[in-house]
């Protein structure tokens, strides 16, 4: 007992020290830490949506024209496909009722036809193996593909996973601290935005597709609101009429690198700057090469921005975007282009903004109700322990002050259950020094000497005191895998709190015991 080595002493001072001073920063105001130098480290503990106050949003995917449009990039797909080595000569690709057809010019080419096919309707769905597309030959030589339910299934969920990254690169791209950003369900994403107490700017943001295409102007139309065989009409976005467009897309957001919101030169009129990756310059060279002097479409969202004239061919690879912005307006552009397309368009379905006052009124109950913990525990133990419940009672703050730290250091996120988790940490924390002191007491009741008491007290209660903590870091650990929102929140202050309960109650006393005992040899203890 009384062999506890110096390094180990000063080892487990050192890490003290630093989680206590870790914890600093958390306990001052905000506004005092911004006074600080920048050299001064400031990690803090982040505050959730219903302490800090903020906007929450559960934003829902339209996921029913999901089919129609994996249908329409198939279209493409087939076309290209078939174009090349060995090409393959087929009719029109229409669209029709869900299905995708084609005839083949030459039927001895069916099978050949197939086999492309096979190659671009995917390998299957997940570990099922159920094919993403049905494939049928109808009258000897025309082709019918149909997207299957499970590759439906398939492309939702993928559809709506990668939403929910587009819609997390869109917040952070808005600099707001902490947004908490989850999957709910099969269609649904919660956002919550610790902080912001407007959420206008921030559902025009998410409700924007950014889906961006450049395509041909078709200067054959000749009719008003009718377009000629391989064009389209969109709409202008300034509600100036329809304009009709080659459905072949000469560039696509998927070929962008950055954008960024910018001046025009001449008039100052706020507009868009984009950048095309190596590809995309290559292809817009190309295109505006070949086609100088006649106007191209740039869609944002099915809906024309502004369809100027290739006066001279563009190399740069890049392209400015003036419609009649606003600086926010081209901003909000700019950063949902940047965090790429969604694959769905969401809806706001439910919106709420929580005030800080609340928040602020949470943080003083759980303040309060910390104190009145802390106290109450503290005076519990040493009326009943006397000097080992002194050392439990230094254990308890300590404990407290290394939570704090290990959170701020951790960048984690308190919320109204993680102050729950908190309070319970500490009724809890002491439960291990009850266990050893009363261990201590049963070994002084058999006789035993105080050193020999103390020993056994700290090694027999050490093996219940782990195994007590491993089934609650178990369930803490499936709480935090499974659950979202307010669940992981407590579920974090409860695995920290429980790691430095143990190492507080277990290895932190005995050093305090330890050290009294080697000075003062005593006779006999209180407790």
């Amino acid at each position: 007992m009384l062999d506890f080595p110096r390094w180990k002493v000063l080892t487990i001072s050192i890490g003290i020290a630093l989680m206590v001073l870790l914890a600093v920063p958390s306990l001052i105001p905000k506004s005092v830490r911004d006074t600080w130098p920048a050299w001064i480290p400031k990690p803090a503990i982040n505050l959730g949506l219903d302490l800090a106050g903020g906007s929450y949003l559960l934003l829902e995917g339209d996921t029913k024209d999901v089919a129609e449009t994996r249908v329409e990039q198939m279209r493409e797909q087939v076309r290209s496909e078939m174009r090349r080595a060995p090409k393959i000569d087929i009719g029109d690709v229409s669209v029709q009722g869900g299905k995708l057809s084609f005839m083949v010019r030459d039927s001895s080419k069916v099978d050949a036809v197939r086999e492309k096919l096979l190659t671009i309707t995917g390998s299957g769905v997940g570990t099922t193996g159920q094919r993403e597309w049905d494939i049928a030959v109808v009258d000897t030589s025309r082709f019918e593909l149909t997207p299957t339910e499970a590759g439906i299934k398939q492309a939702i969920e993928t559809a709506m996973g990668d939403a929910r990254e587009v819609v997390e690169r869109r917040i952070n791209a808005l600099g707001t601290v902490e947004p908490t950003v989850i999957r709910e369900g099969g269609n649904r994403i919660v956002v919550q935005v610790p902080g912001l107490n407007d959420p206008t700017a921030l559902k025009n943001l998410l409700g924007k597709t950014a889906k961006l295409e450049f395509r041909l102007v078709d200067t054959t139309a000749t009719q008003p609101g009718v377009a000629p065989p391989g064009s389209i009409l969109l709409p202008y976005a300034d509600g100036g009429g329809q304009i009709a467009v080659q459905r072949q897309v000469m560039i696509t957001g998927d070929m962008l690198i950055n954008a960024s919101q910018s001046y025009d030169p001449q008039s100052g009129a706020p507009g868009v700057t984009l950048e095309l990756d190596g590809a995309g310059s290559r292809r817009f060279a190309k295109v505006t090469q070949e086609n100088s002097g006649k106007p191209f479409a740039i869609i944002v969202d099915n809906v024309v921005i502004s369809a100027p004239r290739i006066n001279e061919p563009i190399l740069g690879g890049s392209a400015v975007i003036n419609g009649g912005f606003t600086v926010q307006s081209a901003n909000e552009l700019a950063i949902a282009l940047r965090s790429g397309k969604l694959k769905v368009p969401l809806k706001v379905v439910q919106e709420s903004t929580v005030s800080p006052e609340l928040g602020a009124d949470s943080i003083k109950a759980g303040i309060t109700a910390s104190i009145i913990a802390v106290v109450a525990v503290i005076a519990f133990m040493i009326l009943t322990y006397g000097r080992f419940g002194i050392y439990a009672t230094l254990a308890v703050i300590i404990n407290v002050l290394v939570i704090v730290g290990v959170m701020g250091m951790l960048g984690a996120t308190l919320t109204l259950p993680g102050i729950a988790g908190f309070v319970l940490t500490i009724g809890t924390a002491v439960d291990a020094n009850v266990l050893i002191n009363e261990r201590i007491r049963e070994e002084r009741r058999r006789g035993r000497s105080v050193i020999q008491s103390v020993e056994l007290g700290y090694k027999e209660a050490s093996r219940t005191i782990f195994e007590a903590n491993v089934t609650h870091a178990i369930a803490g650990g499936i709480m935090l895998i499974l659950g979202s929102g307010p669940v992981r929140g407590f579920a974090v202050v409860l695995l920290i709190g429980i790691a430095t309960s143990v190492f507080t109650a277990v290895v932190f006393t005995r050093m305090l015991v330890t050290i009294w005992l080697r000075r003062n040899r005593p006779s006999e203890i209180h407790i």
